[in-house]
């Protein structure tokens, strides 16, 4: 998904444009951390780049998710 090693001012793009589309910091923060703790234990079998953080990672699929909802789906 995220094979490259994502530049430094990508992540903070990504985190930003997330931050500014919730309603409330705290919580998306908190949203932000529970799914990277449960991607981090759920996913131990998968082989991703270890390269890229759980939290990097949940930031750009919470963003992609927020800016792209046909990712979602119905």
């Amino acid at each position: 998904m995220y094979s490259n090693l994502l530049e430094s001012n990508q992540i903070i793009y990504k985190t930003e444009e997330l931050l500014e589309g919730a309603s409330n910091r705290f919580k998306i923060t908190i949203q932000i951390a529970n799914r990277a703790k449960r991607r981090k234990y759920e996913d131990i079998d998968i082989v991703d780049d270890p390269r890229i953080k759980p939290v990097i990672r949940a930031i750009l699929e919470m963003a992609d998710e927020v800016t792209q909802p046909e990712i979602i789906g119905d």
